[in-house]
């Protein structure tokens, strides 16, 4: 992780959501490599450090969350890690950020992703299946409903939302609804941060079911360290979390 740059300046621990995969670990080391400051990593499942782990030691942090909408884990797990961890340490001076998404810059993150797959941006002959992990929480699947009728603005065929879970329709469903419906050339742009399972899933049924291509997941992409950066400085800014139960 990047540091030694920032003497003074708040450490950040940034959370990821975790996976048994080594290739997601390795892709949020890659984000933060990125950044000019004292930064940690933390896991909310299946891999080590948990937040109080990485929080230990410090007096002050910002938390960040490498999570691409506001759902269960940003609006209940979190906070109730903070709290446990405030419990441990009731010194601990923490300013809770918001997540990573949603934010203007992503759809310029995802067409970098297509664009290096070969998909200019905005190409009229050119479907589009946006797709996310998806949610229990229907706040979150409408995000990414309004950010796929916003991106259909940019002059693609279309652009479609799917989710990898919890919703409907499935990024197959959604591809094999767009050839039914004549478009030229369908393709998926994965609103995923690391590789693992759900990255995986989606590139082997989306290309069984047609899809012409399935770009990279966001990744290290410079636009999320931007956003990364952007977070980071209105926490500092603003006001420490609060951590009443």
């Amino acid at each position: 992780m990047a540091d030694g740059t920032s003497s003074g300046r708040v450490p950040l621990v940034a959370v990821a959501h975790g996976s048994r995969d080594p290739r997601a670990a390795a892709t949020v080391a890659a984000l933060l490599d990125q950044v000019p400051l004292d930064v940690r990593v933390a896991y909310l499942d299946h891999c080590a450090p948990t937040l109080g782990q990485a929080l230990s030691g410090l007096e002050e942090a910002v938390v960040l969350p490498l999570l691409l909408t506001e759902a269960y884990h940003s609006r209940v797990d979190l906070p109730a890690a903070l709290n446990e961890a405030r419990a441990r340490e009731p010194r601990l001076h923490v300013r809770y950020g918001h997540t990573l998404g949603p934010h203007p810059l992503m759809l310029p993150a995802l067409e970098r992703r297509l664009a290096e797959s070969g998909v200019p941006a905005g190409d009229p002959d050119t479907a589009v299946v946006l797709v996310s992990a998806g949610s229990s929480d229907a706040r979150a699947n409408a995000v990414i409903a309004e950010l796929a009728r916003v991106w259909r603005r940019s002059g693609w065929w279309t652009v479609t939302p799917a989710y990898a879970s919890a919703a409907d329709p499935t990024p197959a469903e959604a591809v094999a609804a767009l050839r039914r419906a004549g478009a030229p050339r369908v393709v998926v742009a994965p609103y995923l941060l690391a590789p693992g399972y759900f990255a995986d899933k989606v590139r082997r049924d989306t290309l069984a079911a047609g899809a012409a291509v399935v770009s990279d997941v966001l990744g290290a992409a410079p636009e999320l360290v931007e956003v990364l950066m952007e977070r980071y400085e209105a926490a500092v800014q603003g006001q420490p979390v609060s951590l009443a139960g």
